[in-house]
């Protein structure tokens, strides 16, 4: 049990560092390219629109699959 309690301070730490440099960089800077990447879907027409960032998935997974692959080496 002690174990979970350490993974879950360490997720929730990352998570908030995460959301701290999305909220402050986000819509200017540095991080304006995120959903903005080549291979990205985008489709306008005359009634709405389809967007569905592709490549901004897959890149965000494979982030997300090293830091717990890190995580689960160090703390598990």
């Amino acid at each position: 049990m002690e174990h979970a309690g350490r993974l879950l301070v360490v997720a929730g730490l990352c998570l908030a560092v995460v959301g701290a440099l999305l909220w402050f960089g986000g819509g200017r800077g540095w991080l304006s390219w995120i959903g903005r990447l080549p291979g990205d879907i985008r489709v306008e027409g005359e009634r709405g629109g389809f967007y569905f960032p592709v490549v901004t998935c897959l890149l965000a997974s494979l982030l997300l699959s090293g830091i717990l692959a890190l995580i689960r080496r160090y703390f598990g």
